[in-house]
């Protein structure tokens, strides 16, 4: 059986709000309009998702003091779970996964604070008693893999690793490393997946992850690549730009190749809307 994930909240987001983004973009969208990732939420279940990822991917220390915002970090987390648990529960299907990204952005591949372990574990503390399991995304670089995976232990929840690779060479994170040293680094893990680069980088990856030895799965996004100027801390989604040959059916021709090659999660990351969720669950369920 084939579970399904939902797709990219933060560009749905973009989408429904007349606001304009932020680095702190979804975060701000839970505190100004929360009934927006609520609608999300349903959308993607009405798709056919079996999986509500909580809207908490940037919720960190680093992100919220910069944004003078650091004293609703424990309420951040807990309204993003609230939110998907209650659209869980209306869907009556489904599950709840504790969304948790890297520290100070994405596809960040730099050193990590002394305490990285202990922010990995807070966020894992406060989401526990809402989420079925903990996903931690776009992981970049291998030091990385291992503060992630040793904060999320011990809070006896599933932890599935997600990881980023090259958009040019699915072999490789974000940081150069080879993908299949991660595969040395998961005893903690119970599932691998590959997130947040383009369909055919992680073709490539799956190809790799494939002998992981435990469930694996993807989730590309729709950008047309990740710019050196995202990167920079600080950065917003508007140095981006979407493909426009990404269609709902050309997106799920990406699904079922990874289908093919075993893997047994599948859904979508950024630009990835309900539509494509919806081409999937009809081709792969």
């Amino acid at each position: 059986m084939i579970t399904i994930l939902d797709g990219g909240m933060g560009q749905e987001l973009i989408a429904r709000s007349a606001a304009r983004p932020t680095p702190l973009w979804a975060t701000k969208v839970l505190l100004d309009e929360p009934e927006l990732v609520r609608a999300v939420h349903d959308d993607f279940f009405a798709a056919g998702a079996m999986v509500a990822t909580t809207n908490s991917y940037a919720i960190h220390h680093d992100r919220l003091i910069a944004a003078g915002l650091d004293e609703q970090f424990e309420p951040l987390h807990r309204a993003a779970c609230e939110i998907a648990c209650a659209s869980r529960d209306a869907a009556e299907v489904g599950s709840v996964a504790g969304a948790i990204g890297p520290l100070f952005g994405s596809y960040q591949t730099g050193p990590l604070p002394h305490d990285a372990v202990d922010r990995f574990a807070e966020i894992c503390r406060i989401q526990a008693p809402y989420v079925d399991h903990f996903l931690i995304e776009t992981v970049s670089a291998l030091a990385h893999v291992d503060a992630t995976l040793e904060g999320a232990t011990g809070h006896e929840k599933p932890i599935w690793l997600s990881v980023s690779v090259d958009d040019y060479d699915g072999t490789k994170l974000r940081s150069g490393e080879p993908l299949e040293h991660v595969m040395d680094r998961i005893d903690r893990a119970d599932a691998l997946l590959v997130n947040c680069a383009t369909p055919e980088a992680v073709t490539m990856a799956v190809d790799v992850i494939k002998g992981c030895g435990k469930p694996f799965g993807a989730y590309a996004n729709s950008f047309t690549e990740i710019t050196q100027s995202f990167v920079q801390v600080g950065a917003t989604v508007q140095e981006l730009s979407a493909r426009t040959d990404l269609t709902p059916a050309a997106y799920a021709d990406f699904a079922e190749d990874w289908a093919q090659m075993e893997a047994t999660i599948i859904g979508g990351c950024c630009e990835v809307g309900p539509a494509h969720i919806a081409e999937i669950v009809r081709r792969l369920t």
